[in-house]
């Protein structure tokens, strides 16, 4: 989707002064953590997939998500789900006090304490069987088709349009822009190089490149 979670190549947005790698914490609040905690033991209930989680965060309102901190989008995401798939009412979320009981299919897949490190040391898998054959080569230089896609979409909006060389071939994955509309489908994945100045035009540093993940729909031939 075109929204305000797309800021690759946007101006005007200032400098960005990162944290130095081994001096910022995980969490900067305590909570942040609770929130990463609430999102994971919702996710477990099995209501939505990571790629419609993202699509929740994407939705928030221009203003919201420009405001909001990393884990103040989570929260946000969240709530939308919850309320969207019925785990929860708007008048729960606001009380902060259930109804009833959960359902017994939501009860079945609660995420207990003693399932929480099994679960993250599990983690997901996302590679998929597939004998589809790959639409693209390595090596072969291909282009990112132009789109406004109403849903969510893993194609950056700077790199629509642009040019690049096909590095890797990473395998079948599951297709995160079909499987946000909860359509699990697999495509193969590559790894595409593009130069900057392709990207970002003359003024870009001569030699920079840029890699981006990017599925079969993403691209087409020349």
């Amino acid at each position: 989707m075109n929204g305000a979670h797309d800021m690759g190549g946007m101006q005007s947005f200032g400098p960005i002064n990162p944290e130095p790698e081994m001096e910022e914490p995980v969490f900067h609040a305590e909570w942040e953590r609770r929130v990463f905690a609430l999102t994971l033991a919702a996710g477990a209930l099995g209501q939505w997939s990571i790629d419609k989680s993202r699509y929740a965060r994407e939705r928030q309102h221009p203003v919201s998500y420009l405001g909001n901190t990393y884990y103040q989008s989570w929260l946000a995401g969240l709530e939308t789900l919850l309320v969207e798939t019925g785990v929860l009412t708007d008048e729960e979320l606001t009380s902060g006090k259930p109804d009833g009981p959960l359902s017994n299919e939501l009860a079945d897949r609660v995420l207990r304490a003693e399932a929480v490190a099994p679960a993250m040391a599990r983690g997901d898998a996302f590679r998929m069987d597939s004998e589809a054959p790959p639409r693209f080569s390595v090596g072969e230089r291909v282009r990112v088709r132009v789109a406004n896609p109403i849903g969510h979409t893993r194609a950056p909006r700077y790199a629509r349009g642009r040019e690049g060389v096909v590095e890797m071939d990473h395998g079948c994955f599951v297709f995160a822009d079909a499987n946000a509309d909860g359509n699990k489908i697999g495509q193969h994945c590559y790894s595409v190089r593009f130069s900057a100045q392709e990207l970002w035009g003359p003024e870009a540093q001569e030699g920079d490149c840029v890699f981006i993940d990017l599925w079969d729909d993403h691209l087409e031939t020349l």
